[in-house]
């Protein structure tokens, strides 16, 4: 079985550049035997930035570079030249990386946007030359600082998907036959349990050229909060959805029942995921009768939307595409609606003034 190229989590050890060391030169010409002081400062050592790039989507490229090392800074010169900096080192990570220490597990930053850069080590400040310490008293001084140290880190990497929409579900809902019937995606698709073993990201195309971003994650078991099965090692991904989509099958006994156990075990691993905003869907109703469907509405949690689906047979789609984007769309509306209600009452306002 080949290895897989999808890599989310990844400890590195890192290195700044230390400074350079200032120079102890003096100026040593033709008629000026005996010149002053004029070494150069050193230059400082190079820096270790992370930075977001939204074309990486794994962090597999760093899988084989454990070791990120930035040059340290030249020394000094005569003539008061100062020497050349250290060589910055950048290590580009997707959006959505999460950065701890190693050895105390402590936060370090966190980046999401494209483009967004931070520092995880200084690199150490260059020396200063002898010509800084000469004094009416010390015409001669015959020394210089020596550069700063470099800093180190063993830091872990770990990715948290940025998806709109997470399908959550128990293995065998249907969570990748849909990804596959509503985008391009093309995830693994067969008849047994945890046939996805890793996320797959799918753009859904939807009307007037919108579109969304939907996750495939690896099936849910119950207690996968406490590390049985896969959901463990990818609850993770679903952090960063800004919808949940909670997929299950029209052939599941207790529809309530499921829902309870994929909610119980998403808040045991994140207490935050209790507010996050869900959508219920009901999928494989192509195995079900209309009696038995109508029955299974009855059951359906209150107060959650829900829409009945099947990827098989295209039924139910587009009804869930519009509820999804109403969903995701439901605070900007809402805002929106603020605004107006604000800026009328605003006017009624000064209307009665005058």
């Amino acid at each position: 079985m080949s290895e897989s190229n999808f890599v989310d989590y990844v400890k590195i050890y890192c290195r700044s550049g230390s400074g350079g060391a200032g120079s102890t030169h003096f100026r040593r010409e033709k008629y000026i035997p005996k010149g002053g002081p004029d070494g150069g400062d050193g230059g400082r050592g190079g820096h270790v930035y992370l930075r977001a790039n939204r074309n990486l989507w794994t962090l597999l490229h760093l899988k084989y570079e454990r070791h990120v090392f930035a040059t340290s800074g030249e020394s000094g010169s005569a003539k008061r030249s100062t020497g050349k900096d250290g060589e910055d080192r950048y290590i580009e990570v997707p959006c959505g990386t999460v950065v701890h220490d190693a050895e105390t597990g402590e936060y370090i930053c966190d980046v999401t946007d494209d483009g967004q850069t931070v520092m995880l080590l200084r690199g150490g400040k260059g020396g200063r030359g002898n010509t800084h310490f000469k004094t009416a008293t010390n015409q001669a001084p015959r020394y210089a600082q020596p550069g700063e140290p470099c800093e180190e880190r063993a830091v872990i990497l770990q990715l948290k998907l940025l998806a709109d929409v997470g399908l959550v579900g128990f293995p065998n809902a249907g969570k990748s036959t849909l990804l596959s019937v509503v985008s391009a995606a093309k995830p693994k698709i067969a008849d047994y349990p945890f046939t996805t073993l890793e996320p797959n990201l799918g753009m859904v195309q939807y009307r007037d050229n919108r579109s969304f971003v939907m996750a495939d994650i690896p099936g849910i078991i119950e207690g996968a909060s406490e590390g049985k099965g896969l959901g463990l090692r990818f609850l993770r991904h679903i952090e960063r959805n800004s919808l949940l989509l909670f997929m299950i099958p029209s052939t599941a006994k207790h529809i309530d029942k499921e829902y309870k156990i994929l909610d119980r075990e998403l808040v045991r691993y994140n207490p935050e995921l209790a507010g996050k905003n869900r959508v219920i869907a009901i999928t494989k109703t192509d195995l079900s009768d209309a009696k038995e469907l109508s029955a299974l509405k009855k059951t359906l949690p209150k107060g959650i939307p829900s829409v009945m689906i099947s990827a098989v047979t295209n039924s139910g789609i587009t009804e869930l595409k519009d509820l999804l984007w109403t969903e995701l769309n439901r605070e900007t509306f809402h805002d929106a609606d603020e605004i107006i209600r604000r800026d009328m009452d605003l006017s009624n306002g000064e209307d009665e003034d005058v």
